[in-house]
């Protein structure tokens, strides 16, 4: 077995990929399917895995305009959590946690998700007793969270600044232990083979230029491929959603902004978990490859670029050299910015819609790496049972017309 393990190592060295199979097949676009999926990013890929694995609705097609992993998937700084105050929005990431901990298993496929920890900090008494309201909230949700004071943050975090005298004392933190990281590239990837393999049809390079109706039914939409029908269609375009929305005659309340974050030059291994804070607007991890990835919060203005503004940058890189006055001199590798789309209560929509057959996932704003399998999970239910599942009803489109809002701003500190 080693010589033959061995044997295939050095023959596929030497083959320069050429006799490799591909990932996900590459299939023409068919006329009909069960169900077209529109965007395929974590989101739309997890939505198509679960259609098939959950609900044997294989017929489906993933129409991506672009590359797999090239749109908000791979423009993200990877943070997985669950610790939301509201029990509507926990819950919803608590069921992404739980498939996040199965999923390189579960796709055979590592996504690299690295269960480090995650810390909000309190620098005020008003933090502190908004991160004591979180976390009693998360234990009554059975979601782990702990309050931990700055010593035990100044013994797992060396290098951060825990001096009295600091512009921001810090005062302590929320801890969710479970919480971490992923690799936002291999869970696209993941989803996109585990998917494939179950049949569905990835088609790359196929963007929607309308979505066509019958009255108030759905029954396809035009690409740039071709018209392709469907009597279901799931719209999961991140940052693009008012877009689509408006190609079906339908308005969202959503504001599209632009999100920016950067890696520096790599060093050795300084911070192993993730650290968040809202008073100086930053957060802070660092990448298996010694990279250390930063980020902050939207761009003021709305916009479909994906870059931002320098002031946004220079604002980061002052709440991170106010929590590690040490990495001042360390040097930015790379800048890039996403688009995000944001719902008046900082919750997505996972909804149906006025047009029948037409469902809409979006809205996730600054959240939405962490719930890619959680919100795949219950979209593929919305779509396959044309009825919400019990987690995702309350994102419901008609919130904003009832005023049910879930108010998740600033709840869960720094919005990532």
């Amino acid at each position: 077995m080693k010589k033959y393990s061995a044997f295939s190592l050095i023959r596929n060295a030497l083959s320069h990929n050429r006799k490799w199979r591909e990932a996900w097949r590459s299939p023409e676009p068919k006329s009909d399917y069960d169900v077209i999926i529109v965007g395929g990013g974590g989101h739309g890929l997890a939505t198509a895995y679960y259609l098939a694995k959950e609900h044997g609705i294989r017929n489906v097609a993933v129409l991506e305009k672009g590359w797999i992993g090239g749109g908000n998937t791979g423009r993200n700084t990877t943070i997985v959590r669950s610790n939301y105050l509201w029990t509507e929005a926990s819950l919803l990431y608590e069921q992404s946690m739980k498939l996040w901990e199965g999923l390189s298993q579960d796709l055979n496929y590592n996504v690299m998700f690295s269960q480090r920890g995650v810390y909000n900090l309190g620098h005020t008494l008003q933090d502190m007793r908004d991160i004591e309201r979180r976390v009693n909230a998360n234990r009554l949700n059975g979601i782990d969270a702990e309050v931990v004071n700055a010593e035990q943050v100044g013994k797992a975090i060396p290098f951060i600044n825990t001096s009295p005298d600091a512009r921001y004392p810090i005062l302590g933190a929320s801890l969710q232990r479970r919480a971490g990281v992923a690799r936002h590239d291999a869970v696209a990837w993941g989803f996109a083979r585990a998917a494939d393999a179950r049949g569905v049809d990835i088609i790359e390079q196929c963007e929607v230029t309308g979505i066509n109706r019958e009255g108030d039914k759905v029954t396809g939409v035009e690409t740039t491929r071709g018209t392709i029908n469907a009597p279901r269609v799931g719209v999961v375009v991140a940052g693009n959603a008012s877009v689509l929305a408006a190609m079906a005659g339908l308005r969202l309340p959503i504001e599209s902004h632009p999100l920016q974050a950067f890696v520096s030059e790599p060093l050795k291994p300084v911070i192993d978990t993730v650290i968040m804070s809202n008073a100086v607007h930053g957060y802070i991890s660092q990448s298996d490859k010694g990279e250390l990835v930063i980020g902050a919060g939207i761009d003021a203005y709305n916009g479909y670029g994906q870059r931002g503004s320098f002031h946004t940058i220079e604002h980061t890189m002052q709440a991170i050299i106010e929590l590690f006055p040490v990495l001042s001199r360390v040097r930015m590798l790379r800048q890039w910015g996403g688009i995000v789309d944001v719902c008046p209560d900082a919750c997505p929509i996972i909804s149906k819609t006025p047009v029948g057959g037409l469902y809409f996932n979006c809205g996730w704003g600054t959240g939405g790496f962490k719930a890619t399998p959680g919100s795949g999970w219950a979209f593929a239910h919305t779509i396959a049972q044309d009825r919400p599942h019990e987690l995702n009803a309350p994102f419901d489109l008609e919130r904003f017309t009832t005023g049910a809002l879930i108010d998740e701003h600033g709840a869960a500190a720094v919005a990532h």
